[in-house]
């Protein structure tokens, strides 16, 4: 029970300090979440939210002046990644960025197989990928809840793998990939509709700074 409260406590508290931030941009909310939070605190807004992007990015944070440095550089990429990617979903999160994938973009129905559609969207992503060497990258895969829990968590892993293997094969580094996949566990939207399915269905991208970033991010704001 203990446990409960100190959870709940701790979303309350973030979900304060977003109504709090609600006049500031994105790069002064970057520093603002980050100084406020942690790997714990990014796990548990994770869960609660359905939505492990979050999460992760929340719990990646620097916080506060070197935040807002770190913010600053991921409003640019991400906006270079709408222009350049334009069948991505991107959203800026915290000190992070998050590019979302429908898997009909990227997959054939029930395969974990690159189309050549995935392969010209990938493309245009390795483009700002590479412009912007300091960041980590996180691959997720989901998947809707058809289908049993082993198969759905193993496509998942697939589609991630054969993302992951594509970006290094065009010259991302492979000590800035990481793929996770969660198979149905993580919906973002309603399993109940085909639609939902459909949206469900995806690859994520969680775009992070790298241990050098945040050095220099650190200088950056210490001037």
């Amino acid at each position: 029970m203990k446990r409960i409260k100190v959870s709940t406590i701790i979303v309350l508290s973030i979900v304060m300090l977003f109504s709090s931030c609600a006049s500031l941009n994105k790069t002064q909310k970057g520093g603002a979440i980050g100084a406020a939070s942690g790997g714990a605190m990014g796990a548990i807004i994770g869960r609660v939210a359905g939505n492990t992007g979050l999460g992760a990015i929340i719990g990646a944070a620097v916080g506060g002046a070197t935040g807002a440095v770190i913010g600053n550089k991921m409003d640019k990429q991400a906006k270079e990644i709408e222009k350049t990617v334009p069948d991505a979903k991107v959203e800026r999160v915290g000190e992070g960025i998050v590019v979302e994938f429908s898997s009909n973009v990227l997959f054939g129905f029930d395969s974990s197989n690159l189309s050549a559609d995935a392969k010209t969207n990938l493309d245009k992503l390795v483009i700002v990928l590479n412009t912007y060497p300091d960041t980590d990258i996180e691959i997720q895969g989901h998947t809707d809840s058809k289908g049993s829990e082993t198969y759905n968590q193993n496509l998942s892993q697939n589609r991630a793998g054969a993302v992951s293997a594509y970006l290094y094969n065009k010259g991302i580094a492979n000590s800035r990939i990481r793929t996770k996949g969660f198979g149905e566990n993580v919906p973002k939207y309603d399993n109940n509709t085909d639609n939902g399915r459909s949206q469900n269905r995806r690859v994520e991208f969680l775009i992070t700074a790298n241990e050098k970033m945040k050095a220099e991010a650190e200088k950056e704001a210490g001037k």
